[in-house]
């Protein structure tokens, strides 16, 4: 068991199997459409981070899954990894997820079924620590290691957060660091340090739940979760969606290491990066033409189990601190950058 390497058995990692924004526009592109559903709140029409139904009675009901291939080799920490992602979804909506439902693939032939269910240990883990059951799921045999949840989770209408409702002068917070991407292709190559051994996968293992407090702010404009995008994929979504740009202060941005610039330098740069800037780059404008290539592969860094992004009012920004502060994550309190007028760029990094 222990000789078992689960990356090993799967072309992509984590979030950064996910499809290019690019490609994935071309493939949502259909002259097909459904009827309106006036009890669709969130659906189809944005790039956000759950569908959203109206239960009529004050409540709604959020709707998302999410999974992936492997992102580090132990089966217990894939399934905590891939659960605390999905779940992630409904806390970046402001809501409370109440229930999960498991997806797995797996390459019975290939891998020894009680690899499996140490990955289903691993979810049932996070779902305890969310307050939620495991309560099913579905499998196939496939080719290679798939694993996620799909999650429902319940918000009061008027805490609902979406991702493209920030407001010209909107302060942006991130409450986790940038880099998971590019450690775990360090670690891949043999590169990574023994001190980061761990670092990107306790990272990915923590939970969003700070997103259901910081849904009671009214202030707090905008929210949605950083992931297979990269920070930057994610603000392009949250400026456009709101018809406004952004600008990011990359000295503010909370990297998950020092050692991050150098990894970077050593060619530690996942394919998912260079995909993802591919799909955006045209719409972002760096200041420092120098640092131009060392910024584009950390902020467009495909993350798993990412942070929260928040566009906050600047009256409601102490407000904000202190629920920050309560959940253990006054670290991440320095503004990274905000919302700014429309300019012919969605993303400024200055």
């Amino acid at each position: 068991m222990e000789d078992i390497k689960l990356t090993q058995y799967s072309h992509g990692a984590g979030c950064g199997c996910k499809i290019s924004p690019k490609i994935l526009d071309e493939i949502l592109h259909t002259s097909f459409s459904m009827p309106d559903n006036d009890r669709l709140i969130v659906g189809n029409h944005s790039k956000d981070d759950a569908a959203v139904y109206d239960l009529k009675n004050g409540t709604a009901l959020i709707s998302t899954t999410d999974f992936f291939m492997p992102i580090v080799d132990d089966p217990y920490n894939f399934g905590r990894i891939a659960s605390a992602n999905a779940i992630s979804d409904v806390y970046a909506m402001g809501g409370n997820p109440i229930l999960a439902i498991a997806i797995l693939g797996w390459p019975i032939n290939v891998i020894p079924p009680k690899v499996a269910t140490h990955v289903i240990e691993g979810s049932k883990s996070i779902c305890m620590e969310a307050g939620i059951p495991l309560a099913g799921g579905h499998s196939i045999d496939s080719p290679e290691p798939i694993f996620g949840l799909a999650v429902n989770g319940l918000v009061d209408i008027k805490n609902l957060k979406q991702n493209n409702t920030a407001k010209k002068g909107d302060l942006l917070l991130l409450t986790k660091a940038i880099g998971v991407g590019v450690l775990t292709t360090a670690e891949k190559k043999g590169i990574l340090k023994e001190e980061h051994r761990m670092l990107a996968a306790n990272q990915m293992m923590k939970l969003n739940k700070v997103g259901a407090m910081l849904s009671k702010i009214d202030g707090v404009h905008a929210m949605t979760d950083v992931t297979g995008f990269g920070l930057l994929g994610h603000l392009i979504e949250m400026a456009e969606g709101c018809g406004l740009s952004a600008t990011v202060d990359f000295s503010r941005v909370p990297l998950i290491s020092e050692d991050l610039v150098e990894y970077v330098r050593l060619g530690s740069v996942p394919g998912g990066t260079n995909r993802n800037w591919d799909s955006y780059g045209h719409k972002v404008s760096i200041e420092k033409s120098e640092d131009a290539s060392l910024y584009k592969n950390i902020l467009a860094d495909p993350q798993t189990s990412g942070g929260l992004l928040i566009s906050v009012d600047k009256n409601s920004y102490e407000g904000v601190l202190g629920i920050l502060k309560e959940a253990g994550l006054e670290s991440f309190s320095t503004p990274i950058g905000e919302i700014t007028e429309k300019k012919s760029f969605a993303v400024s990094v200055v």
